[in-house]
């Protein structure tokens, strides 16, 4: 009987090219068993232990190491599930934790479950977000979001896309700058335009720069304000550059305030910029510290960029009214495809992830995390100011507490070049030990001036106060012998 069916199928079989076009060429019951057993995985492994403070943040390898015990390479033929499903639990042992109460590492942290489900979603349709024929949900969605956030900053209109980062966001705006008082240059480009130059702060994110240097401004057009002791610009000397910069013949056109930098957390005086701006007419772009997916955990990447314009600047200023996609004649209000406001052609649907942890919690439990983080930046500075060994650069504007860890070694010392000659050396020794321990991640760099301290940042939910003892308590027992 099966004899006689395989000849019929051959029999009937749609031969090009020595390719059989009959059926499907997945499994489709085979993969939906493997995405069936990495979701058990995934539940397990990562999920059910995004609040236990025992796992380990990261089980450390050296990158010669790693590549030993991963299996990296590409083959000609397709491995079995049993050796894939290997591949997904030797991935998730190997990866650093983000969800885990004592991963402080970065400016993001911490799982939200709202979130994480609308990313599976996403995932599992993979939309893509530039007409409203392939994504109606989506568009919708990020249409809300953008509307509410504007309220929330409170213009009384405006518009905005969401994009891959703060660091996109921050070429968007520039780009955007330029080509609302130099339009020709979309079509003619930089030949045409007088030299034109930027503002930022000392203490700006490095993307100013790099959207400078991509755009073709050059960083050499980029002139740093100083920032007082806090980290936040000087409005006089913001006024000065800009003085100085037309009285050797360049055009100001643009200024990147930041509110929260990286480091210290510190807020630029914004009203105080956005006097001068108006005055001497240049565009205001604000860097915010915290993007959906940072403070408001809603999972790389998310981020919007807003803008206080509603004669549709964004699309004129990034449009290319490609014909297969942007038609004029469609059955429907084409006003819906926004996907020409964007850089990117496919484009992520992250607003929903923002959207869902927003309907989940609402503005007041989105308020209250906020609010929680910095009730236990308070507790964690009190702490510090309790604790001997440890010191405090100054007091946090934000949630980043930046603090030296001093061993009992040092603690006696004058404070002179040998003092912070070695004490630069602490803050990576512990670093390295915390590593390969597991227990915890906590970021350290120097900056202007001052050598190697920590910089904790409390963005996620899951922390709780005997965290952050346990942060204190952890570094001086991994340094207290230096």
């Amino acid at each position: 009987m099966n004899n006689q069916k395989e000849k019929s199928q051959k029999k009937n079989s749609i031969l090009v090219d020595g390719v059989i076009l009959n059926g499907p060429v997945a499994d489709s019951k085979s993969g939906e068993k493997f995405v069936e057993e990495v979701s058990k995985m995934i539940m397990e492994e990562v999920i059910k232990k995004a609040s236990d403070a025992t796992e380990k943040v990261c089980e450390w390898q050296s990158p010669e190491k790693l590549r030993t015990l991963l299996d990296l390479e590409l083959k000609d033929t397709g491995e079995n599930h049993p050796k894939l499903l290997q591949l997904c639990q030797d991935v998730i042992q190997f990866s650093v934790k983000t969800y885990h109460p004592r991963f402080f590492n970065q400016l993001y942290a911490g799982i939200d479950y709202y979130s994480l489900a609308a990313r599976f979603i996403m995932e599992a349709l993979n939309p893509s977000v530039y007409t409203y024929e392939i994504s109606p949900v989506f568009l919708l969605v990020e249409e809300a979001v953008l509307k509410k956030m504007i309220e929330y900053i409170g213009w009384e209109g405006g518009d905005g896309i969401f994009n891959p980062g703060g660091s996109v966001s921050n070429m968007y705006a520039m780009n955007l700058a330029r080509y609302k008082y130099f339009p020709d240059i979309k079509e003619k480009g930089l030949s045409g335009i007088p030299q034109l130059v930027l503002f930022t702060s000392e203490e700006c994110h490095y993307s100013v720069k790099k959207a400078a240097s991509f755009l073709g401004i050059g960083t050499q057009n980029v002139y740093f304000v100083k920032s007082d002791d806090r980290g936040k610009m000087i409005p006089e000397e913001l006024e000065k550059q800009v003085q100085q910069a037309r009285n050797e013949g360049s055009t100001p056109f643009f200024v990147s305030a930041t509110a929260g930098t990286t480091v210290l957390g510190a807020f630029d005086p914004l009203n105080d910029i956005a006097d001068i701006c108006e005055k001497h007419n240049l565009w205001l772009s604000t860097s915010v510290a915290w993007n959906p997916h940072k403070m408001l955990m809603a999972g790389i990447q998310c981020c919007a960029l807003l803008v206080k314009d509603s004669s549709d600047l964004l699309k004129r200023c990034y449009s290319a009214n490609a014909s297969y996609l942007f038609q004029q004649d469609k059955f429907y209000d084409i006003s819906y495809d926004t996907g020409d406001k964007s850089i990117q052609c496919s484009r992520r649907a992250d607003a929903f992830k923002f959207w869902m942890t927003w309907k989940a919690l609402g503005t007041t439990g989105l308020e209250e995390r906020v609010n929680r983080a910095l009730a236990l930046v308070r507790y964690l500075v009190d702490e510090i100011k309790k604790r001997e060994g440890f010191q405090l650069l100054l007091e946090p504007e934000y949630a980043n507490i930046c603090f030296w860890y001093i061993p009992p070694s040092l603690r006696k010392m004058e404070k002179g070049h040998e003092f912070w000659e070695k004490l630069s050396c602490v803050a990576p020794i512990i670093k390295e030990r915390m590593m390969k321990k597991g227990s915890m991640m906590l970021g350290y760099q120097p900056h202007r001036g001052k050598v190697n301290f920590f910089r904790q940042v409390i963005i996620s939910p899951q922390v709780i106060h005997e965290d952050m003892d346990f942060l204190l308590d952890e570094i001086d027992s991994l340094g207290k012998d230096l």
